[in-house]
């Protein structure tokens, strides 16, 4: 696990000098987003991601999204609706830099409020913030080590 984040990161920080690509080019470039763009893809969020944003997204690695059940994971990906609710629930509005970030209550594109604490690491909800400012043409990822879900 530590490799594998450590290659996303070292992917990562490479990826944040080319500044072209928007935020789904920009996971899919990482390579350790798959599952994320495969959701995003069976959502048809790909065409608002690559909008003009901008976005702050709390992206879950595929290990986040391998703490899920497979049955569970295989049933939200095959409802759209539900699929829908909790990928926009990792989308924040504008362009949040780790600088910015301050511990309350923020809106979701899903229209919920997450929970973001800056107490021993930032956290959003359960998830763990593992890299930050991951810059895109249309806003910023941060990487998370769960998915999370609305309210």
């Amino acid at each position: 696990m530590k490799k594998t984040l450590i290659a996303s990161l070292i992917a990562f920080g490479a990826l944040s000098a080319a500044h072209a690509k928007d935020i789904v080019d920009t996971a899919v470039a990482a390579g350790s987003f798959k599952t994320l763009v495969a959701a995003v893809q069976a959502a048809g969020l790909v065409d608002t991601l690559k909008g003009p944003g901008p976005f702050t997204v709390f992206a879950p690695t595929d290990e986040a999204f391998a703490k899920i059940p497979k049955a569970d994971l295989d049933a939200l990906l095959a409802n759209k609706d539900k699929l829908t609710a909790v990928l926009t629930y990792h989308v924040v509005p504008g362009k949040v830099m780790a600088a910015d970030v301050k511990a309350g209550q923020v809106k979701t594109v899903q229209g919920s409020e997450l929970t973001v604490s800056t107490m021993g690491g930032v956290k959003v909800d359960a998830a763990n913030v593992v890299a930050t400012d991951v810059a895109a043409s249309n806003g910023v990822i941060h990487v998370i080590d769960s998915v999370i879900m609305p309210k």
